[in-house]
């Protein structure tokens, strides 16, 4: 394909992707396919011949938008916000364009330098601390493992040098809470530290947030035992009930194990550009490092998580190498972000970051997450007043927790009438939401914070979740 058969192509497609936009709101919400059926349209072998775009758009509408969960849709409630702001989706686009290999500086310096610039721009806009620098990631997954890394690192005096974890005497610990992201048990796993060393420490029974207390415990006990502390997790809106741990509190005790703190703030961040929300922070400034992910809930296009880190030199004596087919000239002078995490080749992401905070405005983007909040306290609101329905954590964010608690069943019973509803609503494709367990019995995670959601669309959920509550008896 030449320029000018793509600029024809690409013409035809953004007025497709734009019709999509438009039309998202009249689709179901939920993907209406069975496992196997989008592959059973497809051909088994690649064609030989060039296709005419107008059978891929044909493909595209008819095979693909069947099987995909509109997260774009104002009735998506469910998982985290994921949304892809057409700004964004348009510095995706330029960033696919130029085709940049992102290697080291001398590779492409724009990419480098474009990056530094708006990771920094987004930690003023956050409130971090000046003197934190940043990088972005794919995900706030590989953020932790990145973390948890330079963490061993650390605790073990770089033993990456020498005979590795292997060669460690005693066995390095990691601290959460139940109700962190899987990625924390992930990160330890594929960091070395085995899963055994994943220590869960208590959280407060009404806010399900880590309790000090619990943390103070458990460290004395594994230091008797022979463990070596290496790193806590802190969750700033855990997945579940989207519930703050105390970082102001965790990170004096950690400094006196010696302990690096990771913030794991992925949905959460994005309320850091609103100043009445840096609470959520308080004590960030005697962290490690912190990663969000402006992909969920700001609205840059997947993927685009920041990490941020109080130790540069740290992070990149565990990350870097130096093969020579990638000196440069400017080696010392510049930043190279490929010592800064684990591939080696990357793409333009800030382009995305780009586009969206110029073409949209920050404002407008505070706007919109100060809109979500209110949402969710009106909702809170409605459950709180309403015979039968509690709310059953804190809505400290934009997601409220859930249940129908119809008189007479007992705790089975419960559960199965919760699924049942919750079915209803997902199966119907008028909205989604996400059933959860909290205490070891189901509830129905809302989360509120689509880009095209409003009240009008809050107030309908409302609606959907009572008359499925009372169908289901």
């Amino acid at each position: 394909m030449g320029p000018e058969e793509f600029r024809a192509a690409g013409h035809e497609l953004i007025d497709w992707i734009a019709d999509y936009r438009v039309r998202i709101p009249q689709l179901p919400v939920q993907a209406q396919v069975g496992p196997g059926e989008v592959a059973g349209k497809l051909p088994g072998r690649a064609p030989e011949e060039a296709e005419p775009l107008s059978r891929v758009l044909d493909d595209l509408e008819g095979v693909v938008v069947p099987g995909v969960t509109q997260v774009q849709h104002p009735r998506y409630f469910g998982w985290f916000p994921s949304n892809a702001c057409l700004s964004s989706v348009l510095g995706d686009l330029a960033a696919s364009g130029l085709g940049a290999l992102g290697i080291t500086w001398q590779s492409a310096p724009a990419l480098t330098e474009v990056e530094e610039v708006v990771v920094d721009w987004l930690r003023e806009l956050t409130g971090l601390p000046q003197s934190w620098k940043g990088v972005i990631q794919d995900t706030a997954s590989s953020a932790c493992l990145v973390a948890l890394l330079a963490a061993r690192e650390r605790a073990t005096n770089f033993s990456k040098t020498r005979g590795g974890m292997q060669a460690e005497s005693a066995p390095l610990t990691v601290y959460t809470t139940q109700h962190a992201h899987s990625s924390v048990a992930k990160a330890v796993a594929l960091a070395g530290y085995g899963q055994d060393n994943l220590h869960l420490v208590d959280v407060d029974p009404v806010t399900y947030a880590m309790r000090p207390g619990a943390l103070a415990s458990a460290l004395e006990a594994d230091l008797a035992a022979g463990c070596r502390p290496a790193a806590v997790v802190a969750t700033v809106g855990t997945t579940g009930t989207t519930a703050v741990d105390p970082v102001a509190q965790i990170v004096p005790l950690a400094r006196e194990y010696g302990m690096w703190v990771h913030v794991d703030a992925a949905m959460a961040g994005s309320a850091l550009l609103l100043p009445e929300m840096r609470w959520l922070a308080d004590g960030v400034e005697g962290a490690d490092s912190l990663a969000w992910n402006p992909h969920k809930w700001l609205g840059t296009v997947l993927d685009c998580s920041l990490l941020y880190v109080a130790d540069p030199g740290h992070l990149i004596r565990v990350m870097s190498t130096s093969p020579s087919y990638l000196r440069s000239a400017v080696d010392g002078e510049v930043t190279q972000y490929k010592d800064w995490g684990i591939p080696l080749g990357r793409r333009f992401r800030a382009l995305k970051l780009w586009f969206h905070l110029r073409l949209d405005g920050v404002e407008a983007i505070r706007a919109r997450l100060r809109r979500d909040l209110d949402n969710a306290r009106w909702l809170a609101d409605r459950v709180s007043s309403a015979s039968g329905w509690r709310v059953l954590a804190p809505v400290s964010l934009q997601t409220v927790v859930l249940r129908h608690e119809p008189a007479g069943l007992d705790a089975d019973g419960l559960d199965a009438h919760t699924l049942a509803w919750v079915d209803t609503v997902n199966a119907s494709g008028a909205a989604l939401v996400t059933p959860s367990l909290l205490d070891g019995r189901w509830s129905v995670r809302v989360s509120i914070g689509a880009e095209r959601t409003e009240r009008s669309d809050v107030e309908e959920l409302w609606r959907l979740l009572q008359q499925a509550a009372a169908e289901a008896g």
